[in-house]
């Protein structure tokens, strides 16, 4: 394959093989090196793309952060329902969440715009929620997201907290994730729907 859909397949086998490393090692422990390997490239190349190593973690996180918002968009009601999408996502995929917390722990990554542009959505629509008297007001509206991110996450496995640790391994992922659901509703006041 060459021209310009060569290029392009080269660029996605890259981000793709990144997204593995970055997941695994973070910027400072992976290697370009093995990137190209895994992309079947040249590690040159990837400087063409990408100019350094910093640049191709900020566009696979920028990548990771659009599948999170399109797979996972907040909703303006209901927001106990969406813990429970949360719980689900993030353990079918808990490569993202330790990208994530790469992404957290590195001090020279850039956060992309999107990033804060979405989480301030986000506390818009739970300020709007409480506005409507559809969620509590008992909460400022950051804290009510990180409150409710945090309990959602801090189950997989890529976590401090996962189920490495689990203190009852007889409970079920199915009780867990109804225990978050229910908690998240106790706290802003919702009910929420049967799924």
């Amino acid at each position: 394959m060459s021209g310009v859909g060569g290029a392009e397949a080269t660029r996605e086998r890259i981000l793709d093989a990144a997204f593995t490393e970055f997941a695994a090692f973070g910027v400072a422990g992976a290697r370009v090196d093995r990137i190209a390997q895994t992309a079947g490239c040249n590690k040159n190349l990837i400087y063409v793309y990408f100019t350094s190593k910093e640049n191709l973690f900020t566009r696979v996180l920028s990548r990771a952060l659009a599948t999170i918002y399109g797979d996972l968009p907040f909703p303006t009601r209901n927001i106990a329902e969406f813990a429970g999408r949360t719980f689900d996502f993030v353990m079918a995929n808990p490569d993202m969440l330790r990208l994530l917390a790469w992404s957290t722990l590195n001090e020279q990554t850039r956060y992309p715009p999107e990033r804060l542009a979405t989480h301030v959505r986000n506390i818009d629509a739970i300020a709007q929620a409480q506005a409507d008297d559809a969620v509590t007001d008992d909460f400022p509206p950051e804290f009510i997201l990180t409150a409710v991110l945090a309990l959602t996450t801090c189950w997989a496995p890529a976590m401090p907290f996962g189920l490495s640790i689990q203190p009852n391994p007889g409970v079920s992922m199915e009780e867990i994730r109804a225990s978050v659901v229910r908690a998240v509703a106790a706290m802003l006041g919702e009910r929420p729907r049967a799924e």
